[in-house]
């Protein structure tokens, strides 16, 4: 068992360093000399081309980090660390392909990761496909999927189209015509629609999204509004669910109120928000109406911490809210600083026990990228504000 999550790190951590097209390009290593490396003891000579184990960059008790030097890399790492592949029920039926230039695709994409389907999803680079990309589609080999006529990969929009293999395709001139054509094949393979859908700001990503990781868990749609406007496609789309409860993210600076009376009038509409990125990915996190929503009001569960800096990073985090432990996306402004109101947040939700810490349950972290977008402090910060904590019952 210890043996096989060796390997599953080491996967994970070998996807993600550096950037997507940089795997053959040599870094130079000035910890070598002082750290462990996988496969040896202790007391061994520690061979030149095994890696090092990483910690506690890699790791702490409460944290995981997919360290990515881009978003393709982290995507990659993301997508090996839900699917091993190493046996039939740890690969993937179908990988999605998004473009990375495309971060209203690729959100809209994380709907896709969602039962039935379950899709690993990996970045392109334009029509091409980056290093860490390819050598995952390649690990990962999807079987098909039965849902999608036994297509192995779903190629979104312009993506690349990898040679080999069963390709469905989803085709859209338009952000929201695309989350349209992936919210049809969703359908498609569900066989009916949801009973909600959640609407983002196409013009302003960091209050788009934690949109990504709510999409992964619950196969809804993410669809798109521009700020003044809503889009024929985002109508269109709506309409294909019936009158469906609509949830709108973002505050009014990114999703006019005129656009949220316009939705009214497609099915019953609330807004979700935050004043500022940090407090409207927590608000989201929090909230919960009917069964929407993460309701993550409590201990015991997974978070995942992404800097808003790096939007497709919330796509490549999005693989941990839909498996696993299933958790929000929480975002950080700035790699050297845990924002306040997110450590507030954390505390909110510590773990505590009163007697056995055994009986108690845990939150764990996934920190999405490299120490440019989540330095180690501020990892350290996260898995302390993790830990689960005695609770003294007998103090007022």
């Amino acid at each position: 068992m210890f043996r096989g999550l060796a390997v599953v790190l080491l996967l994970v951590l070998a996807a993600g360093c550096g950037g997507g097209d940089d795997s053959d390009s040599p870094r130079e290593d000035t910890s070598r000399d002082s750290q462990p490396v996988l496969g040896a003891g202790g007391d061994e000579e520690q061979p030149e081309d095994a890696p090092a184990l990483g910690f506690p960059v890699f790791a702490t008790k409460n944290t995981t980090r997919v360290a990515g030097g881009d978003s393709v890399a982290t995507a990659a790492g993301a997508a090996r660390a839900v699917y091993p592949a190493r046996t039939d029920e740890s690969s993937p039926s179908v990988v999605a392909i998004v473009d990375q230039g495309d971060w209203r695709a690729a959100i809209s994409t994380a709907q896709l990761m969602a039962r039935p389907l379950q899709a690993a999803v990996l970045l392109s680079d334009g029509g091409e496909m980056p290093a860490a990309s390819a050598e995952a589609l390649e690990e990962l080999a999807p079987s098909g999927a039965e849902e999608v006529d036994d297509a192995q990969v779903i190629r979104i929009g312009a993506a690349a189209e990898p040679e080999n293999r069963r390709i469905t395709e989803v085709e859209g001139a338009s952000p929201a015509s695309l989350a349209q054509g992936i919210d049809r094949l969703q359908i498609s393979a569900a066989g009916d629609p949801t009973g909600a859908v959640l609407v983002a700001p196409a013009d302003s990503p960091r209050f788009a999204m934690p949109a990504a990781g709510w999409a992964a868990k619950s196969g809804q749609p993410v669809l798109w509004t521009t700020k003044g406007s809503l889009p024929p496609a985002t109508r269109e789309a709506i309409r294909a669910h019936k009158r469906p409860r609509i949830y709108v993210l973002g505050p009014e600076e990114a999703v006019a109120a005129s656009v949220v009376t316009e939705l009214g009038k497609l099915g019953p509409t609330k807004r979700i928000s935050g004043p500022d990125p940090v407090a409207n990915a927590i608000a989201f996190a929090r909230y919960s109406d009917r069964g929407f929503g993460w309701n993550v009001v409590d201990p015991g569960h997974g978070l995942v911490f992404v800097n808003s800096s790096r939007t497709v990073d919330a796509l490549a985090g999005a693989a941990f809210s839909g498996a696993g432990q299933y958790g929000p996306v929480l975002l950080m402004t700035d790699a050297a600083t845990l924002p306040v109101p997110l450590q507030e947040y954390l505390l909110d939700i510590q773990p505590g026990y009163d007697e056995d810490p055994v009986r108690g349950v845990y939150n764990h972290g996934w920190l999405m990228g490299d120490e440019a977008a989540v330095s180690a402090d501020v990892q350290s910060r996260i898995d302390a504000l993790l830990e689960i904590q005695p609770v003294d019952t007998e103090s007022d």
